[in-house]
């Protein structure tokens, strides 16, 4: 049985369906609208609901953070890699556009990129059964309740699901601050699939040589790189973008120019 506190990841929990609750304790001490809003949607959804007090909440949760509010759920249930390419019955033919995570350990970090996945139309999330941050309550509470509606995938090696999804004929992109080509100078309107290392070392020297390209954010102040949870949030609006604008242009909305020459787009061979 796994927990869930805070609003909103039980809100989007309930919202998404795909999780079977127990019950839900709400703060006997806490009554104002948007709680009776949950109580009421809970009760709709057929889920039991108790009132407690709030320190035995906050022992349950582990943290004074639960705003009133801890589910008890069943455990989320991973996808396989070939699940996240199911057929998309609303746009079949888009270009997939997929997150994987190498071995990023804060559940914060975790939590943030799944939040910034969902909003930047991410079609699922790689991550690793080992050395990395488990989907925890505290992972769930940073996404701000996306954890619920994100496809998430969890592999046991991350280089072997690069390569299936290589097969799959999507680009594998590393974010590196070696990289010699900046983010925003790379096509990222095709298939593709943007790596993210751990914090501070970054990719590991084997999932970054089965890279096909290597990405940068340049930087203009003192430090050299950006938080994980930052720099991919920067790079996935920028796909998220690039994206829009391609959409945008193949159905004939004209698109503000910043003049001059169209920006270099470097590709290599798949594997190379």
């Amino acid at each position: 049985m796994d927990l869930l506190y805070g609003l909103h990841p039980v809100e989007e929990a309930l919202r998404a369906g795909k999780r079977r609750f127990d019950q839900v304790l709400v703060a006997r001490e806490r009554r104002d609208t948007r709680l009776e809003r949950l109580m009421t949607q809970c009760r709709e959804a057929g889920v039991a609901v108790r009132a407690v007090g709030r320190e035995e909440l906050t022992l349950l949760a582990k943290t004074a953070a639960h705003q009133g509010v801890v589910a008890m759920v069943r455990g989320q249930q991973f996808l396989s890699i070939e699940d996240l390419f199911t057929s998309n019955a609303t746009q079949p033919d888009a270009a997939r556009l997929v997150l994987a995570l190498d071995g990023v350990e804060d559940p914060q970090n975790l939590g943030a990129l799944l939040r910034v996945a969902d909003g930047a139309g991410v079609d699922g999330v790689v991550l690793t059964e080992r050395r990395a941050a488990p989907l925890s309550p505290v992972a769930v509470k940073a996404s701000a309740g996306a954890a619920e509606h994100i496809r998430i995938a969890r592999v046991v090696n991350l280089v072997r699901a690069l390569e299936e999804l290589k097969e799959r004929n999507l680009w594998v992109i590393g974010l590196d601050e070696r990289g010699e080509t900046d983010y925003d100078q790379f096509d990222l309107t095709g298939n593709c699939v943007l790596v993210l290392g751990r914090e501070g070392a970054g990719l590991h020297d084997l999932v970054r040589r089965t890279c096909d390209h290597l990405l940068r954010i340049p930087m203009a102040g003192g430090v050299s790189s950006l938080n994980v949870s930052a720099a991919g949030a920067v790079v996935l609006y920028e796909a998220y973008r690039q994206r829009r604008a391609a959409a945008r242009a193949q159905q004939g909305v004209a698109l503000p120019t910043r003049g001059g020459a169209s920006k270099p787009h470097t590709k290599k061979g798949l594997g190379s």
